[in-house]
């Protein structure tokens, strides 16, 4: 796939810069980036869409108690 990037002129310096001294290239850098940071995002952003359902009473919620009673966990 291929996708384009917009990057404010001081941000696009940075990554040429760290190219340029490392030998890799901008793609292998953005790559990096989306990777690490796709995984907060969608924790972040699919968490907060559960959390409107359990506002709105669409999503069940489940006590600590409960769960461990549920697989014979309680002591």
């Amino acid at each position: 796939m291929t996708l384009t990037v917009r990057l404010p002129s001081d941000l696009e310096q940075r990554l040429t810069h760290l190219a340029t001294e490392t030998g890799r290239s901008k793609s292998f850098y953005m790559r990096e980036l989306i990777e690490s940071g796709l995984d907060d995002l969608e924790d972040f952003y699919l968490a907060e869409r559960v959390m409107e359902r359990v506002r709105q009473g669409k999503e069940k919620l489940h006590s600590l108690d409960d769960v461990e009673r549920e697989l014979g966990l309680d002591c």
